[in-house]
């Protein structure tokens, strides 16, 4: 008698299905935060996308290091929200508030067209999505100094 194999199939083809990117709000030692400004010449907060089994606060970390050679410690979960960029291209974003372990300037990587430490009363005016305003913001009225 033969085998029969079942393909599961999933029951919630509904679903979104979307990657996850982690970000950090790093304020410098002057209140400045860094944001990197992307191939949508839109400024973001550093970071990248969550792997499959990696710890959210390790994955940010990592990423903030590789993509400005700053040293973090990762210290509160701020906000997450969905972020729409384009038809089909959805991703659930989730912020972190870090603390600077280093006093030297960024690196720019190869990941980013530009780099840039802002003010507070700079950030609102910035082209870059709501949500990355509104960690910025949670971060400055709450970080521990």
């Amino acid at each position: 008698m033969g085998e029969i194999t079942a393909v599961v199939a999933a029951t919630d083809n509904a679903a979104h299905r979307f990657p996850v990117s982690v970000k950090g709000v790093v304020v410098d030692h002057d209140g400045r935060v860094l944001l990197l400004r992307n191939e949508r010449d839109e400024w973001e907060l550093p970071g990248g996308k969550l792997e499959l089994g990696e710890d959210p606060a390790v994955c940010v970390a990592r990423e903030i290091a590789e993509e400005t050679s700053w040293p973090v410690t990762v210290q509160a979960m701020l906000d997450s929200w969905v972020y729409h960029i384009a038809e089909g291209v959805d991703v659930l974003i989730v912020t972190y508030g870090c603390r600077l372990d280093a006093d030297r300037p960024p690196v720019l990587s190869h990941e980013h067209k530009e780099i840039g430490l802002f003010t507070q009363a700079e950030v609102p005016a910035l082209r870059m999505p709501d949500g990355y305003k509104k960690s910025i913001a949670s971060w400055h009225a709450g970080r521990p100094m």
